[in-house]
């Protein structure tokens, strides 16, 4: 039996043209042991993204793991939830340093 990637590409009609859907994949700064994590944590689209919250996506790995993750890591999910949140987010923001920046600026 074959599992579902969540790096899977498909294709939608949406409007009278074929659009591609979203995938977990296509947003900026999404790796291999990203899609792993997403993987652990239950989040399987880009649609179940945008309605979580990095920070307690953050805190669950760091449950699920028994480790501490590295703060870039939450930046990550940030940035991957505002990315899955608005298709048109500044391409500025599609780079997790951009949410390091802004999280520890209101330190």
């Amino acid at each position: 039996m074959k599992s579902k990637s969540a790096a899977k590409v498909k294709s939608t009609a949406k409007a009278g043209s074929a659009q591609k859907e979203r995938e977990l994949s296509d947003l900026g700064g999404i790796g291999r042991a990203m899609l792993r994590d997403f993987e652990l944590l239950g989040v399987r689209s880009v649609e179940q993204l945008a309605k979580a919250d990095g920070q307690e996506l953050y805190e669950l790995l760091c449950r699920k793991t028994g480790t501490r993750q590295d703060p870039c890591v939450l930046d990550t999910f940030v940035c991957a939830v505002a990315q899955a949140r608005d298709p048109k987010l500044p391409a500025a923001q599609r780079n997790w340093w951009w949410w390091s920046r802004k999280r520890l600026a209101s330190k």
